[in-house]
């Protein structure tokens, strides 16, 4: 594979059930609330679809192939773990992210008071600045799974910059 463009964009998207007895992670941030993210791992939308967007954007297996599901060296997994080895792989074919744009799909709780925490706990994973992550949430006007307070979404666009 060629890793000779100058830019390269990828999206990252996932979706997972809301219910009760689980943890609620949301891009590296316990949040109170009465569910949680049904999942194999931690169900950390957010981290997953930085995973994915990322791997995406360099044309490399999703995060379903490198940690799948019926893995049992994965349950219950951080999902910090996933994003370190998407960041691993960009580094190794020379690039680093240009900017990153997330959006949350959630009913509740609000992110408003997490946004902040989450863009540094990316960051970080990421190594670059902080004024290169961008995260929004957004409800879904109590429409679908989602909107029910049934689910959990969220969208990743990415541009990664060679080096």
């Amino acid at each position: 594979m060629s890793f000779d463009l100058p830019y390269r964009i990828g999206h990252g998207f996932d979706l997972h059930r809301l219910e009760q007895g689980y943890d609620l992670i949301v891009g590296g941030c316990k949040l109170e609330h009465d569910k949680g993210c049904v999942a194999h791992s931690d169900g950390d939308v957010v981290l997953h679809s930085v995973t994915d967007a990322i791997l995406g954007a360099l044309g490399m297996d999703d995060i379903g192939q490198l940690f799948p599901d019926n893995d049992p060296k994965w349950k219950g997994a951080d999902s910090v773990i996933f994003v370190e080895e998407a960041v691993k792989r960009m580094q190794q074919v020379g690039y680093e992210v240009g900017n990153m744009d997330i959006t949350v799909i959630l009913q509740r709780p609000k992110l408003s008071p997490h946004k902040q925490a989450m863009k540094e706990k990316i960051a970080k994973l990421l190594q670059c600045d902080l004024s290169r992550v961008n995260i929004k949430g957004k409800t879904h006007e109590k429409v679908d799974a989602i909107g029910e307070g049934r689910a959990i979404g969220c969208h990743v666009v990415t541009l990664l910059i060679k080096k």
